[in-house]
Order: C-alpha cells, then structure tokens, then sequence
C-alpha cells in the first residue's frame, strides 16, 4: 500500500525552514513512501528550496486548499494520501500515526483538536471563537449526516489522511477551505469508517493566517447547507 505525504503551500518559505528539516524522510517509521509539494503559486522562494531538497512539486491550476487536494487526487498516483500544513500548527510528531489506522481499516483518519487529550490553540484562552465556532460545525455536522460510528469531534482540521478509494466515491469538489469539512459531512453520510487520534495545535511560525473567521465560517454554513439539500 502506497502512502504519500502532501505538503500543501503557498508562500511558506520561513515556516518550512523551520518546520521541513524535522519532517521524517520516506520509509517504514514514517509512515509514508514518498512526499510531494502541493503549491498554490509560491512567489517567495517555497519552489526553490523544494527543489532544493529534492521534493516532487504538483503546482495547482489554480489557487485554493480545496484546489490542493483535489489536484493530489489527480496527479498523485497512491493509496493514502497524507495531507499536511508547514505552518507550525500541527504536530509533526503525529506524522507516522495516520497509516496505522488506514492499514487497520478507516477510510479517512483525522488528527483531532477537540477530542480528550487533544490541544487546541485556543485552550489558554478565556475567549476561544475558533475553537467555540468548529465545535458548532461538528455538532451540525454529526447530527445531519452522522449514519454510524462515534461522533467526529473536529470535521474541518485539515491535518488528516483519506484512501484513494474513499476520495473517489465522495467525488470531492470544493475547491477552497470547505474542502475538509465536506470530506468529512460526505464520509458521515456514506457511512465511512472514520477514525480520529488526539493532536497538538501549535501556533503559526510566521505570516498570517490566510483563512479569514468570518468570511470562511460563512462559506462553511453554506457548505453546510449545500450538503444537507443534496439527496441522500
């Protein structure tokens, strides 16, 4: 079984040169066979220390998260893909965890932020808008689509691994940051063995966060709804 590690960018140069060099190289300890560069057009030098290190590079035809994935999906010939942000908020020592549960079984595994043992960035906060707006999105999620298996406490964290099978038959089209979250609304309703493992969320390394609270929490409610409206 072939599993492939995604690094999805777009202008992260000062986060990889922190973050690349602990990433584990291919092999049975890490838990995949290769990597590749998802890149939404970098212009600041994340193409060039790619190359660099000898990464494979799939460039988008067009900018967007959701973009990335399904352009993995198309061009990445593998049996799991492992799909995974540069930017300092996930834990690479979780890397090697998500092929286990794959060879066991689930179709789509994801790193949790919400669940017991978990961190969410948020948690030393009084105020946690995120962490209190992904929660609502879960619940939304689970009550409309859940068909069986254990509630999915974090449905949009984008750090987690899909089989190439899986991703087929939810024929995937969102191609911005609802991506994972109608990953996950459509694997509820199919009925898909999904697993998730408690993580750590860091805080980002350098640059801004790309995905704005409210205009993207607007685009998820719809998401949302589109799925619901969609017959069964």
């Amino acid at each position: 079984m072939k599993t492939v590690l995604c690094i999805l960018t777009l202008n992260e140069l000062e986060c990889l040169k922190e973050v690349f060099p602990n990433i584990p190289k291919p092999g049975k300890k890490s838990g995949y066979d290769e990597i590749y560069a998802i890149d939404g057009g970098s212009t600041d030098g994340t193409l060039e220390y790619f190359e660099k290190n000898k990464i494979k590079i799939v460039t988008q035809d067009k900018r967007g998260r959701g973009n990335a994935f399904l352009q993995a999906f198309k061009k990445i010939k593998a049996d799991t893909y492992i799909f995974f942000s540069p930017d300092g908020n996930e834990d690479i020592s979780d890397l090697s965890k998500f092929r286990k549960y794959v060879e066991a079984g689930a179709d789509l595994v994801i790193a949790s932020r919400m669940m017991k043992g978990a961190y969410n960035e948020e948690d030393a906060q009084l105020i946690k808008p995120r962490k209190w707006a992904n929660l609502s999105f879960n619940l939304m999620a689970n009550l409309s689509f859940r068909r069986k298996g254990p509630y999915v406490t974090d449905s949009i964290n984008g750090y987690r691994a899909i089989t190439s099978k899986m991703a087929k038959e939810l024929s995937l089209d969102a191609h911005g940051y609802t991506i994972e979250y109608q990953m996950t609304m459509r694997a509820l309703k199919k009925g898909a063995n999904i697993v998730e493992f408690p993580t750590r969320e860091g805080q980002r390394i350098s640059g801004e966060i790309q995905a704005k609270s409210i205009p993207t929490g607007l685009k998820f409610i719809k998401c949302y709804c589109t799925e619901l409206l969609k017959k069964a």
